[in-house]
């Protein structure tokens, strides 16, 4: 596989073109970015965690039958995946009420919800990522109602993979934003990464009811380093994925 221009490069990724024109090249970053890039800095190793993370990720969610763009890991800051026609759209799911959520409503953070909530905003750092509906989705032409229906489904069966995931490794998946696309042969699929920076993950293992942040919330929040976090999340992953016998743990 050859690495040819670059196409796009965002906050904490670089998607370069490759001589297969359905296949994409994925560099991961060190830049942690919050507050839609207001804040900033560069952190050694983190790209690689996440480029792991991510990577080991989908194949756990493959397991589950969830499948997805990635393709394959090819170093340790870079990924295969394939390309997508991206609907212009973070697509986020809820546990348990917790960062803007839990302001908006004045609920307590930490608080369980009684259902899953599946919230829609525009991918558009220049208007904030407001928040969008399925009519609004519709109207403004950004995907079709069966295309909106296909994409809702997708999102509770990726929030219920999740959340067996990371119950497997003691850590609660609060909430979390994902992207999908559709292939050149029409496919609509799970796409862009899951990792800390995109999921909130709350520590199980010492059963005080203390939050502990496994997440990008400790570099949102200034609550500390984010790198044993990150590890930490990636170890336990390895392990599952190691116990479940999949490829991406060797």
């Amino acid at each position: 596989m050859e690495k040819l221009e670059k196409l796009y490069e965002g906050k904490a990724k670089k998607l370069y073109a490759t001589d297969d024109p359905d296949v994409l090249w994925v560099e991961y970053m060190n830049q942690a970015t919050a507050g839609n890039g207001e804040k900033k800095a560069q952190i050694e190793g983190k790209g690689a965690l996440n480029n792991r993370i991510t990577a080991v990720v989908f194949d756990l969610l493959r397991a589950r039958g969830v499948d997805s763009h990635f393709v394959r890991r090819i170093s340790e800051t870079e990924q295969l995946v394939r390309k997508m026609n991206m609907y212009p759209l973070e697509i986020i799911m809820r546990n348990t009420a917790a960062g803007s959520f839990a302001k908006r409503y004045g609920v307590e953070e930490g608080t369980e919800l009684n259902k899953p909530i599946l919230e829609f905003c525009l991918k558009s750092d220049e208007l904030g990522d407001p928040f969008i509906n399925e009519d609004g989705i519709v109207a403004l032409g950004l995907a079709d109602e069966d295309e909106v229906a296909e994409i809702s489904r997708q999102a509770r069966a990726v929030n219920a993979a999740l959340t067996d995931i990371f119950a497997r490794i003691d850590v609660r998946l609060v909430d979390f934003k994902i992207e999908e696309g559709r292939t050149s042969d029409g496919a609509i699929l799970l796409a862009d990464e899951i990792t800390p920076d995109t999921c909130r993950l709350w520590d199980l293992k010492d059963r005080s009811g203390r939050i502990e942040h496994l997440d990008k919330d400790l570099f949102r929040r200034d609550l500390g380093n984010i790198i044993p976090a990150y590890e930490e999340i990636h170890d336990r992953l390895t392990a599952l994925a190691k116990a479940e016998g999949l490829d991406e743990a060797e």
